[in-house]
């Protein structure tokens, strides 16, 4: 239910349309790896939640290793339909599915940013105004609330 001041109806409406769109993807057979995903976190990946987790990032709520669809996002904040990446040595030699797996997600709405483990370890102040800049261009888009 949405509640708000009078005029409100077209945001709550597409409120309703975005939550709808990210339920319709949720498998939830993929439930149980993204949990012990999150329980063995590399390093860059729990750096990185530090600075995301309790809507610390502009007031937007993001989660961490969330099935969306066929695959897993490191993060993905639902309001902006934006999944953040994090490419480590589990990334090297799968250009070609990570290709195929973003292609995919895209075709669903889904918008992406992609940062190097190291980039995250070391330097987070720069990965951290990326996502303030992409937020701060996109967060007003006509398909966002």
């Amino acid at each position: 239910m949405c509640v708000g001041e009078r005029g409100s109806e077209g945001v709550c409406q597409q409120l309703e349309l975005t939550m709808k769109k990210q339920f319709a993807h949720y498998n939830p057979r993929l439930k149980g790896l993204a949990r012990e995903l999150r329980n063995n976190s590399t390093l860059a990946e729990v750096l990185l939640w530090n600075q995301l987790k309790r809507k610390q990032m502009m007031g937007y709520d993001f989660h961490r290793q969330k099935p969306y669809d066929e695959y897993i996002l490191d993060f993905f904040c639902p309001r902006l339909m934006l999944a953040i990446e994090i490419d480590g040595v589990s990334h090297m030699f799968r250009e070609d599915k990570d290709e195929k797996r973003q292609r995919r997600l895209e075709g669903l709405g889904v918008r992406f940013l992609s940062f190097d483990d190291l980039d995250v370890k070391f330097r987070m102040d720069d990965v951290l105004k990326r996502i303030r800049q992409w937020i701060e261009k996109h967060q007003h888009d006509k398909t966002q609330v």
